[in-house]
């Protein structure tokens, strides 16, 4: 059995990694680390954890485990590790985007991209969440040299996407019935596709017009983006389905997909169509699970050698 910690494990995404690893085959939760839950139940931060563990939050760190999850907000996971002396041998998975860009310590962990890096890596960049869902989306028509023109794409995510802290637009009453753009064309999560696309494209990139929309439920994303394609679907789906041919997780859909076909789950579901000469291309995940904590679990499993799929066949919970 390897050994895990957890660096901020009271909010969603770190309640999610505590839920997956309690139960992962090979691997055990050593501790959870949070300043401003120390000493209390996980179960108290976490209801659906009772009954599962009697562990407790810790404010301090073992250095020996073999891997070390840093759930920390955004600028956060710097800090840390300024402050803290992690041993080079330990494998580091960072959840944030400090690490995503630019950064030659880290590699940005798109399993389905970065398989081989990812292997003989000992950091990770964990991808953003609309990140993941988009570029899903994307990476076989770059890869087939079809990015040529704009992309448009549009996505909602559910409000457990923009954290555990109280705002105006994640309180219930705002959120219930209700829809709005947020952050129009300037995502914090550009930086990363634009980054990932055209090293595989080996041209640069054509603009990615993204609208990112609030949605009025808990879990999940719907990514829909669309650019010209003189391709006939038949060959684009062949392309999809030779690309992701070995991937654990990414399905080529025949039908359209929806949101609960993947929460729960660390599936993604891509889905192909034209209208004329356009290409539509829906990608569906967990913002939660996909988008953050299981896709790390994915990335540690590929990190130690063990079943790509340990500890993530997980049914969606579909009513």
């Amino acid at each position: 059995m390897k050994k895990a910690g957890i660096i901020g494990g009271a909010g969603y995404v770190g309640g999610e990694l505590i839920r997956l690893l309690l139960y992962h085959p090979q691997v055990e939760l050593d501790y959870v680390h949070s300043i401003s839950h120390s000493g209390q139940y996980l179960h108290a931060a976490h209801p659906d954890l009772t009954g599962e563990t009697d562990q407790k939050f810790t404010d301090t760190i073992n250095p020996a485990v073999d891997v070390i999850f840093l759930a920390l907000g955004h600028g956060e996971a710097i800090n840390f590790l300024l402050e803290n002396a992690i041993p080079d041998n330990i494998h580091l998975i960072d959840m944030s985007q400090d690490f995503r860009v630019e950064n030659n310590k880290f590699v940005y962990g798109l399993t389905e991209l970065n398989h081989h890096k990812i292997r003989q890596a000992t950091k990770i960049a964990n991808p953003g969440c609309f990140a993941t869902a988009i570029l899903l989306g994307l990476l076989p028509a770059a890869e087939n040299n079809m990015l040529a023109d704009d992309i448009h794409v549009t996505a909602i995510t559910g409000s457990t996407g923009a954290g555990q802290t109280h705002t105006r637009t994640n309180h219930f009453s705002w959120r219930y019935s209700n829809m709005s753009v947020y952050k129009a064309f300037q995502h914090q999560h550009m930086d990363e596709i634009y980054n990932s696309l055209e090293p595989i494209s080996g041209s640069p990139n054509p603009v990615i017009y993204f609208l990112p929309f609030r949605g009025n439920f808990t879990r999940g994303i719907l990514a829909s983006s669309y650019f010209n394609c003189e391709k006939p679907l038949a060959q684009v789906f062949d392309m999809y389905s030779d690309y992701y041919q070995d991937s654990r997780f990414v399905t080529i859909s025949r039908i359209n997909p929806d949101l609960k076909q993947v929460v729960n789950t660390n599936k993604a579901l891509i889905y192909l169509e034209k209208h004329e000469d356009t290409l539509l291309i829906i990608s569906v995940i967990d913002n939660l699970i996909k988008g953050a904590a299981g896709q790390a679990v994915q990335n540690m499993n590929v990190m130690l050698g063990f079943d790509e799929a340990a500890g993530l066949n997980l049914k969606a919970a579909a009513f």
